[in-house]
């Protein structure tokens, strides 16, 4: 499978006629422990839930991302790339999405889980200022490997908007985000 180069993102809320092809990329993520399709119907109707579809210049959706914004705290449930779209920023594009979301609500943290075997997404969500401040034990189905929980600062407090900032600037040097 070769690797498609990217120059422009579009991110927006999720629609109901994208859950095919989020269902598609989620099974394609992680494998036959997917969320259903059902489940992803569900979430467009909680009113704690944003999700969001990445996609293409020309429609093609290429990635996803959910989060509940409860009170003052937003917690990604769930995020993937389509694989061939891998390496475009396209994860990252959606966590500044996100995080442009809770600076909109006044949520002042961000919260995940992730495989502590995704150097990959760890290192992204690093770079945005979570931190890992323990583990789940067993918390995936499928092998039963340990998920990292990550936290951010509070994103108000200056240190984490600067970084933010000079990593949004880095970003709009390589992709468009529209």
């Amino acid at each position: 499978m070769s690797i498609v180069k990217l120059s422009e993102i579009y991110i927006d809320k999720m629609t109901k006629d994208d859950i095919e092809g989020v269902v598609e990329i989620e099974e394609e993520a992680y494998g036959k422990h997917h969320w259903a399709k059902s489940s992803f119907y569900d979430e467009m109707s909680n009113n704690l839930a944003k999700y969001y579809s990445a996609k293409t210049s020309d429609g093609k959706l290429v990635g996803y991302a959910g989060t509940w914004h409860i009170i003052d705290e937003g917690h990604i449930t769930t995020i993937a790339v389509k694989k061939e779209f891998l390496r475009n920023h396209i994860g990252e594009a959606i966590i500044h999405k996100i995080i442009e979301d809770c600076y909109a609500d006044g949520v002042k943290y961000l919260t995940l889980e992730v495989r502590v075997s995704n150097m990959p997404a760890i290192k992204l969500y690093e770079k945005y200022g979570f931190q890992s401040l323990g583990t789940r034990k067993g918390y995936y189905q499928d092998n039963n490997e340990d998920a990292l929980i990550m936290w951010t600062e509070n994103i108000f407090y200056d240190k984490f908007k600067n970084k933010y900032k000079e990593n949004i600037d880095k970003l709009n040097k390589i992709i468009e985000i529209r």
